[in-house]
């Protein structure tokens, strides 16, 4: 593997099992929300080296992490994601910590690194997103051929005009639903 490759994850079992009982809320959405979940994904895995033993949580986590939108219907939707994770947790009986899985999900939009418990997954999962989020505007120390490797393999299906769209049905206008989402959901 070269210095600049990056192991793709476009498929999960695990993945693939969690999203089935969303793909009716997700509706049209499920294939840009479903691409944006392997992207980050991705990212994170890479900047956890790979470690085989946090990719359960980092993929759970990651399918939850903003289902909110579409499940509650709500532009707050940090703490019905939290809520539906620690739920499924309990009784499916994953045995995810549970103080890790609602801050992954909990501090994916923290501005600045995190410092707490468990940093390394965190910030490798904050960091992901803050990379797709920005559709790749910020690298979070990925090269511009790593990222592109990323999104020329896994789909974007129009994630970004997703989130805005939402925005704008779930705020009354997207100037009013952006400002929600800062005020809401944004960590700093």
């Amino acid at each position: 593997m070269t210095q600049d490759a990056i192991e793709i994850i476009d498929h999960s079992d695990r993945v693939e099992a969690l999203f089935e009982p969303f793909r009716q809320a997700l509706g049209e959405d499920y294939a840009a929300y479903r691409g944006h979940v392997y992207r980050i994904i991705t990212y994170a895995m890479h900047f956890l080296g790979g470690e085989e033993t946090h990719r359960p949580i980092v993929e759970t986590a990651f399918v939850y992490h903003d289902i909110g939108l579409w499940t509650d219907r709500d532009l707050a939707y940090l703490e019905p994601s939290e809520a539906r994770a620690l739920a499924d947790n309990e009784k499916l009986a994953w045995g995810f910590d549970p103080k890790l899985l609602r801050d992954i999900i909990h501090w994916h939009h923290k501005v600045f690194p995190y410092s707490g418990p468990n940093a390394d997954v965190i910030n490798a999962c904050r960091k992901a997103d803050w990379i797709d989020a920005s559709g790749g505007m910020l690298r979070k120390g990925l090269s511009k051929a790593q990222v592109k490797a990323v999104e020329s393999a896994i789909p974007n299906y129009g994630f970004g005009d997703v989130l805005q769209r939402l925005a704008g049905d779930l705020g009354g206008n997207v100037i009013s639903g952006n400002l929600k989402v800062l005020h809401r959901v944004f960590k700093v």
